[in-house]
């Protein structure tokens, strides 16, 4: 018999109720936008006779009858699918087996638009790279062009990726009086160790291996469809939309190819059609509140997951009329343990995560703690408490069953009564230099504190020449600027680190600086990241010099130039961001309105405006 519910920690109470109070203008306004949005029976009835028939005039049979005679609820498909990717390879058969279902469901499903989904794993060090951030405003807005047909009375958003489920979000909370289930393809079976991958990567940047030898390594970890199994951005995407109630429960990590991952497809589309019926009605402005935004925070913490979120969840509240801060993160960050080690925060992968309880085991555990809100609406039903139960196949059906209430491999995934660290895996730095963070969770404790003199680049190509040179084969805080969203997009960072990774095994103090990301795969090496203000909006992080001396804390949460602040203003700018002449090639000349509106990373680095009662649609407050 279950225990009595755990009453909510009072951190997480507090950072809830503040986050609330912050947003009660823009989150009423939102929330009284998406009432007024709401249709009276199927959304289509309210088209004229020529808008209507253009709806269904593709569609045949039962299909067809059912749209013109306005009688069952249309449920829209939005899918990130391309065969170039593997995580959204699979989702190749998905609309066949949704709209079958939804049919037999009582409703009639269309494939309403697909968004672009590009692989940072494939730009990583390329131009192409510079436009992977803002390719989550591009999703959000393809996203809101499939919606904004105004056929649908729900929807099923089919992505994986990093820039992909925030953006297919963010579009949808544009529609957010519609339900709204997101449907994953799930994990690759695990392959070459994560570990064993990074040591080869460490060796090649030595001069140690060949090509062959890192293309052998790289080919046997990415090796089939579904997603990468280490725990970036992709996994953390998973993780936290399941916690927050997006998911049916236990979707995230079953593999593509499976028969439970067709079931769990089949009854997402089930799902949505019972959520958008009078009964049942779940809109996902109702799913996506300040509770269900601060469970999602909680488990990024409590699994270490990828720092990409600190922008990504910050722009998902904001789509919803939410105020999410990096205070908040902090503050949350102060009282969650970490109770996951899934690479690179340890050797495990994602599947030996799942298979030692996974999302439900940390889901139970967190709930007994109190330290995530059970009070939530989920796409399963009301009560976050359904999470803890995983999907199984009895006699072909699809079928749910409580998981044991303690991990099968606390090498993995441990109880609150005995984490990995005792508090998250993630750190807000703040001082002369400006803000950023720090995923410290795969950051040994020796290692966390950092003062050394500066090397600047604004390259990464700058900073693998001065490694290969012997130039930085000492005790350096590597600074790399002008790598920030109003710079260049913002790139991911990661081939820094085997470098990186080299120095510090020689036994030096080494530490990143820099206002560009690293994600989800941010490894060993002190990396303070985001940094904002960035370089290019004239932040202090634009005038530090070789040989300042640089203190990196993440023990004390500071980020410091030991320059005066005088001296540090008057300095000459000595660099710039590319200027809209130069940053062209690969496409990224037609992301330049992109790169003028964009936010600062505190911000969520979106492009979407500020948020106020009048960006709901309701007059601001003067």
């Amino acid at each position: 018999m279950r225990k009595a519910r755990t009453p909510v920690h009072p951190v997480v109470e507090e950072v809830t109720e503040r986050i609330a109070a912050r947003s009660a203008a823009t989150r009423s306004a939102y929330l009284a936008r998406m009432a007024a949005a709401r249709a009276e029976g199927p959304a289509r009835a309210g088209l004229a006779c020529s808008n209507l028939a253009h709806g269904f005039a593709a569609c045949g049979g039962e299909d067809r009858i059912a749209l013109r005679g306005l009688r069952k609820p249309g449920i829209a498909i939005v899918s990130a699918y391309n065969d170039l990717l593997s995580a959204h390879q699979p989702l190749d058969e998905f609309p066949a087996w949704i709209k079958d279902a939804a049919r037999e469901a009582g409703g009639v499903a269309q494939f309403a638009g697909g968004v672009p989904a590009m692989c940072d794993g494939i730009t990583q060090g390329r131009a192409g790279m510079e436009l992977s951030l803002f390719s989550r405003e591009v999703i959000a807005m393809a996203t809101g062009i499939a919606l904004s047909h105004e056929m649908f009375d729900g929807a099923l958003l089919l992505g994986v990726c990093d820039k992909i489920v925030p953006g297919l979000l963010i579009g949808a909370l544009a529609f957010g009086h519609l339900p709204a289930i997101l449907v994953p393809a799930g994990p690759m079976t695990s392959g070459l160790p994560n570990k064993e991958k990074a040591l080869v990567r460490q060796l090649y940047a030595e001069g140690r291996a060949t090509r062959e030898d890192l293309l052998a390594a790289e080919s046997a970890s990415y090796h089939s469809a579904g997603t990468c199994t280490f725990y970036g951005t992709a996994n953390s995407n998973q993780l936290v939309v399941e916690v927050m109630g997006l998911h049916l429960p236990g979707a995230s990590f079953v593999h593509p190819g499976t028969p439970l991952r067709r079931a769990l497809t089949e009854e997402a589309a089930r799902r949505v059609v019972a959520l958008s019926r009078e009964a049942g009605y779940t809109p996902l402005a109702e799913v996506i509140s300040e509770r269900s935004v601060v469970n999602g925070v909680v488990s990024l913490l409590a699994t270490g997951g990828s720092t990409n979120h600190t922008m990504h969840l910050v722009a998902i509240a904001a789509a919803a009329g939410i105020e999410l801060t990096w205070d908040d993160f902090a503050d949350l960050s102060s009282v969650v343990p970490l109770l996951a080690s899934v690479y690179p925060n340890g050797s495990a992968d994602i599947n030996h995560f799942h298979a030692a309880g996974g999302v439900q085991v940390l889901i139970g555990s967190l709930l007994d703690a109190g330290l995530l809100h059970e009070d939530v609406r989920t796409v399963a039903g009301d009560g976050l408490s359904r999470y803890r139960s995983e999907p199984v196949l009895d006699d072909g059906s699809l079928t749910w069953r409580e998981v044991p209430a303690r991990s099968l491999d606390e090498d993995v995934l441990r109880p609150v009564d005995n984490p990995f660290a005792p508090d998250g895996g993630l750190r807000m730095l703040s001082g002369s230099l400006g803000r950023a963070v720090m995923k410290v969770s795969a950051v040994a404790p020796e290692h966390r504190v950092v003062r050394a003199p500066a090397r600047v680049f604004t390259s990464q190509e700058g900073f693998t020449e001065a490694f290969r040179a012997g130039e930085l084969d000492r005790d350096v805080v590597v600074v790399i600027r002008n790598q920030g969203p109003q710079a260049n997009g913002m790139p991911e960072l990661h081939g820094l680190t085997p470098a990186l990774g080299v120095l510090m095994d020689r036994g030096h103090r080494v530490a990143l600086v820099t206002d560009g990301r690293m994600s989800g795969a941010s490894g060993k090496i002190p990396a303070a990241i985001q940094v904002t203000p960035e370089a290019a909006a004239g932040g202090p992080l634009a005038r530090v010099a070789d040989g300042d001396e640089v203190v990196v804390d993440a023990v004390a949460g500071r980020l410091d130039v030991l320059v005066d602040e005088v001296t540090l203003a008057a300095r000459p700018l000595r660099d710039a961001p590319p200027d809209e002449a130069s940053w062209v090639g690969t496409g990224r000349e037609l992301f330049t309105a992109l790169r003028r509106a964009v936010g600062p990373a505190d911000q969520g680095a979106g492009v979407f405006g500020p948020m106020t009662p009048g960006h709901f649609g309701a007059p601001a407050r003067v």
